[in-house]
């Protein structure tokens, strides 16, 4: 079989759109070894500046160690952005394409010809090859963005909100519970706007209904709530659900009044700790959040604000980004906060979010917890790798199991632990049961 070698950059959302490429390519033999490839594919991200850049180093490496008379594929948001320069820019690549054309991957390869379309691909019925994992999978419910956040340019090249049909995601998931999976993430842009394109009032909380209907789904969670889409009625559905876990993840950005007008997040501190309050409340909630520092507007009074609100509230998780100027934003016109100012702004927010994770790890000192084991840790195989079964796959950290009172542990098996230290900022743990 001729071999495939794909590389997947940015978020999890361009992670299903690969999964489809490669379930495209099912006459491939996937491979992770680049100079054995015939055929290679970067999926590319163009959210932010070293995003953009670390998409450029991976093409450039792949021309560089490719074998002769291999093809060399590039896709996704970075393409779809900056397709005329990119395609002057890089000879040596054989194929482009953008975001609406994954699905096609197959044809484009056999003619070795690019392809844009200019509609975003919205998945339907596509095969998939989940890729890390024989227990969760990610499921991409909605396409698009309809919010006009000033830093944000992901509308200018992934157009407004599309979303899938319910009937169309609970088949991919009946689907994936039948080949083993039972652990699901479902994710979009904007989650939380989901449906409002075809008509539906209240679609995540229709699309929760429906999933808690699926036997065999042990566990799911919803990512990227936005702030003015959330309200108390899906939140409510996510806690009182059998299924989905108390998972809350809300980038905020910002917690100032003025910096959350200046960003056009539309709505204010008062709605946001109000929601982030309910979240706070529901038992055994994880919270994770997002922030950008340095976005034009922000004084040192705002950033300070910032600074108080997260070291006082309870975060689990915080990521924090440096502001990225970026064309076809409201913010690229705005006046600059000094890049000296920026990195030093983000060096103080990033201890207290350090702070703050390494708070919610200690706080599981002692307890039981279920966990799902993920394989043979990032310490090697002495340890079995594995997360609580409510934290994201990969993302919120990892737990050394170095003691099990069972034999013939499972990878992707679901066990009761005992966490019982936490060193070198990864929690140790053994198996109960």
């Amino acid at each position: 079989m001729p071999k495939v070698f794909l590389q997947s950059l940015g978020c999890n959302k361009n992670l299903v759109d690969s999964e489809i490429m490669l379930g495209a390519l099912r006459d491939f033999e996937v491979t992770d070894i680049p100079k054995e490839a015939d055929v290679l594919i970067v999926n590319t991200c163009g959210f932010i500046n070293s995003a953009k850049q670390e998409s450029i180093r991976a093409i450039l490496e792949l021309c560089e160690i490719r074998k002769k008379g291999s093809i060399l594929a590039v896709t996704g948001c970075l393409m779809q952005r900056y397709k005329d320069e990119l395609i002057k820019e890089l000879p040596d690549v054989d194929i482009f394409s953008g975001v609406g054309d994954f699905g096609e991957i197959d044809k484009m390869i056999a003619g070795k010809l690019s392809k844009f379309s200019d509609e975003t691909f919205l998945q339907k019925n596509e095969n998939r090859v989940i890729t890390g994992t024989n227990f969760h999978a990610y499921i991409k419910i909605s396409e698009g963005c309809n919010q006009k956040c000033s830093f944000c340019a992901i509308p200018s090249f992934k157009g407004r909100l599309k979303s899938r049909d319910i009937q169309n995601i609970v088949s991919e998931v009946e689907m994936l519970v039948e080949r083993g999976y039972y652990d699901f993430s479902f994710i979009a842009q904007d989650t939380s706007s989901f449906g409002r394109d075809i008509g539906l009032k209240n679609g995540l909380i229709s699309l929760i209904k429906e999933i808690e209907k699926i036997n065999g789904v042990k566990i799911a969670r919803i990512l990227y709530l936005y702030p003015t889409t959330t309200n108390k009625e899906l939140l409510q559905a996510i806690i009182d659900s059998p299924v989905f876990v108390n998972y809350f993840d809300m980038p905020i950005q910002h917690i100032n009044d003025e910096m959350l007008k200046i960003m056009k997040r539309g709505n204010g501190k008062a709605e946001i700790l109000e929601l982030l309050q309910t979240m706070r409340a529901a038992k055994n909630s994880f919270l994770r959040t997002g922030i950008i520092v340095g976005h034009p507007g922000e004084s040192e009074e705002y950033f300070d604000e910032l600074c108080r609100f997260l070291q006082e509230f309870r975060f689990d998780r915080i990521s924090v980004f440096a502001y990225s100027k970026e064309e076809d934003t409201a913010s690229f016109e705005m006046k600059q906060i000094p890049q000296n100012i920026i990195k030093k702004r983000l060096n103080k927010i990033a201890k207290i979010a350090d702070r703050a994770i390494d708070e919610s790890f200690h706080a599981l000192i002692g307890t039981e917890q279920m966990a799902e084991i993920c394989g043979f840790s990032s310490e090697g195989e002495f340890f079995y790798g594995a997360k609580l079964a409510i934290w994201d796959f990969e993302i919120d950290g990892e737990i050394l199991i170095n003691e099990s009172e069972l034999e013939n542990i499972e990878v992707g098996g679901l066990y009761k632990i005992k966490i019982t230290d936490f060193v070198g900022g990864k929690l140790l743990a053994k198996i109960i049961s």
